[in-house]
């Protein structure tokens, strides 16, 4: 009888494995196919403390209203990056003049690496946990609720007040992400959140 349970043990663990080896593959292609095709911005605050929110909020809107004047249509993400090292000093320097207008004094730094993002929701979007190239700048301790975008695909600039993003975003979205990456961070279906949750699983 024994002789009998082993061999089929043996292949129940074997197809256990198999598709473990399989779903990790698969969660880890999407995983990197969207951490490739993202770059984000990070603002983070120096605390939680309502002023400080709040100037974090004034330096969103100098920074994004300068890179709304030096980007250009169909920027690549390659470009984007590039555009965003040229002007890094011009970053530093609006964030710089923000606080200080504001009457604060803490320090500024920025810079543009490959950063731990959490499990993020930018209206209808949704993006998994993981490292992706971005822009980061830290006001002070950066120990306060954090603001994020992306500056490609750009959807810092659309008005997520009503809680989806507009036709042209969603566009620019369809144009540089697979079908399959964009109905994962898109779809409220259970199979879509289900392959959402593997990719958030994967990057921890």
């Amino acid at each position: 009888m024994k002789s009998k349970i082993l061999p089929c043990i043996i292949l129940l663990l074997l197809f256990i494995t198999f598709i473990a080896i399989t779903i990790n593959s698969y969660a880890s292609s999407i995983s990197n196919d969207l951490k490739s095709n993202f770059f984000r911005l990070h603002i983070l605050a120096n605390s939680n403390s309502i002023k400080d929110q709040e100037l974090k909020l004034k330096v969103r809107d100098g920074i994004l209203a300068y890179m709304k004047e030096i980007s250009y249509n169909d920027l690549s993400k390659d470009e984007a990056i590039s555009l965003t090292k040229n002007n890094i000093e011009s970053f530093q320097k609006i964030a710089e003049k923000v606080i200080e207008d504001e009457g604060f004094s803490y320090p500024i730094k920025v810079e543009i690496g490959n950063f731990y993002f959490p499990t993020k929701h930018y209206g209808n979007i949704s993006l998994p946990a993981g490292y992706y190239d971005g822009l980061k700048i830290e006001i002070g301790t950066g120990n306060g609720n954090n603001w994020w975008c992306t500056l490609f695909p750009p959807l810092c600039f659309v008005d997520i007040s009503s809680g989806v993003i507009d036709e042209e975003a969603e566009e620019n979205l369809k144009e540089n992400l697979s079908g399959e990456d964009f109905a994962i961070i898109t779809s409220n279906s259970c199979s879509v959140k289900l392959k959402f949750k593997l990719l958030e699983v994967l990057s921890k």
